[in-house]
C-alpha cells in the first residue's frame, strides 16, 4: 500500500463539505452544515422517520485462503460546538469564571480579532484488531466503541490583558458498534461484511417533548464517516470491473450509503476505501491543486480567484472561523505566479482525431 497516496484520497473524503466558499460562518450555505456520510445516532434517526442514516454497510470481496488476514478502520469527523461567552465584568482567572459571570453572544472582539461560534470538527479514528477471515466466517464479531464528552475554554483577553470572554468548545460523548462477518462465497472468495451503527444517546430526544435538533444530533454522530480495509495474503476484487467469474458475487454486495474502491498504486489490490462518495477505483488528487479547498470538484482557478476578491472585512472573517480556513486563506493570498499558472489548466494525453479510445 502506498500510505501517503491513500491519506491524501481518505482526507479529500474526510473534508469534502466540510466548509464552502466564501468560508465564513456567516454564509447562509454554512450555517446548516452538510457533510456527506453521516451516521446519526439511532434514537434521532427514528425520530426521523429513517431519513438520516444511523448506519452504514460495506460489502466487498477478497481472493484469499486459511491465512488471509484483515484489518479494518473507520474514521469520521467528531463535531465540536463552539460558543462565545462574554463576561458581565473583565476577570483575570479563567479557573474563577463560572457560567454565571458571562453570556453567550453571536460575537464577540478581542485580541483584534472577532470570535464567532462555530461547529468545528477533530479526526477520530476506531482501529479493529486484525482478524482471521476463515474464523470471522465461523463466528462474527462485534467492537463496540466510546468516545467521551469533553469541555475546554479559551481566554479571550482585551489589549490590557484582562479576560473580558472565553471560547467554549464542547464534545458530545459517541458510543457506537462496528460489526464484521465473512462468508466463503466460493472456493478461494470471501465476502466481508462491515456494519457501522450509532447507539449515542440524546436526552433531550427522551426526555423532552420538543424534538432535538440536526445540530445537536451531529454533535453525537459519526461526519463524513468511511471504512478503510487492507487484506494480508490476499487481494481484494473490483466491485467496479470485477473479473467475469465474480461478476454474480460482486453484483450480490450490498453497499448502504457507501461505495468500496480500490486505492492505492494503480493495480495495487491490498487497501480499499469504503467512500461516502463515488469515485472511481485508484483516485488520485489533481497534481495542480495546491491544497485542499474541501470541493471534490478541484476547481481550485474559480475559488482561488473569488478568495483573493474579498473584501478585508470577509477574509478577516474568513481568518478568524477556523484554523483550516485561516490556512486556506494564507496559501491563496501567497500562492506564487507560477503556481497559480497551472491551476488554469493541464492536458494529461493527447490523441489523434478518430483515434478510438484505449
Amino acid at each position: 500500500m502506498n500510505g501517503s497516496l491513500v491519506d491524501n484520497i481518505v482526507k479529500a473524503v474526510l473534508y469534502e463539505g466540510y466548509m464552502l466558499y466564501p468560508y465564513r460562518p456567516s454564509a447562509v450555505k454554512n450555517q446548516q452544515r452538510f457533510n456527506f456520510g453521516v451516521v446519526y445516532p439511532r434514537i434521532y434517526s427514528e425520530a426521523q422517520g429513517g431519513t438520516d442514516a444511523c448506519m452504514m454497510q460495506t460489502e466487498c470481496l477478497v481472493e484469499g485462503n486459511e491465512e488471509t488476514q484483515c484489518l479494518v478502520r473507520v474514521r469520521f469527523l467528531r463535531m465540536v460546538d463552539r460558543s462565545i461567552k462574554k463576561l458581565h465584568a473583565p476577570a483575570s482567572d479563567l479557573s474563577e469564571i463560572s457560567e454565571a459571570h458571562g453570556e453567550t453572544v453571536e460575537s464577540l472582539e478581542a485580541g483584534g480579532q472577532v470570535h464567532r461560534p462555530w461547529q468545528e470538527a477533530v479526526e477520530e479514528d476506531i482501529a479493529v484488531n486484525e482478524f482471521n477471515l476463515a474464523s470471522l466466517a465461523v463466528r462474527p464479531m462485534q467492537w463496540p466503541f466510546r468516545l467521551s464528552g469533553k469541555q475546554d475554554r479559551q481566554a479571550l483577553r482585551d489589549a490590557g490583558g484582562e479576560i473580558t470572554g472565553f471560547v467554549q468548545r464542547d464534545k458530545s460523548c459517541i458510543a457506537g458498534t462496528i460489526e464484521l462477518a465473512v462468508t466463503k462465497v466460493m472456493p478461494g472468495l470471501f465476502k466481508i461484511t462491515v456494519r457501522i451503527s450509532n447507539d449515542s444517546r440524546i436526552d433531550s430526544c427522551v426526555h423532552a417533548a420538543a424534538p432535538t435538533t440536526r445540530d445537536q444530533a451531529l454533535a453525537r454522530s459519526l461526519v463524513s464517516a468511511h471504512t478503510i480495509l487492507e487484506v494480508r495474503g490476499g487481494e481484494f476484487v473490483s466491485l467496479i470491473d470485477p473479473p467475469q467469474a465474480c461478476r454474480d458475487c460482486a453484483a450480490g454486495c450490498k453497499n448502504i450509503g457507501t461505495w468500496p474502491i480500490l486505492v492505492g498504486e494503480a493495480g495495487q489490490r491490498d487497501t480499499v476505501l469504503s467512500s461516502p462518495i463515488i469515485l472511481y477505483d485508484y483516485p488520485e488528487i489533481a497534481p495542480e491543486s495546491p491544497g485542499d479547498l474541501f470541493d471534490g470538484a478541484e476547481i481550485d482557478e474559480i475559488l482561488s480567484l473569488r478568495i483573493m476578491t474579498m473584501t478585508d472585512d470577509e477574509k478577516q472573517e474568513m481568518r478568524g472561523s477556523d484554523e483550516r480556513t485561516r490556512k486556506i486563506l494564507e496559501r491563496t493570498e501567497t500562492l506564487p505566479e507560477e503556481q497559480f499558472k497551472k491551476l488554469h489548466g493541464a492536458l494529461r494525453g493527447l490523441r489523434t482525431v478518430g483515434e478510438e479510445m484505449p
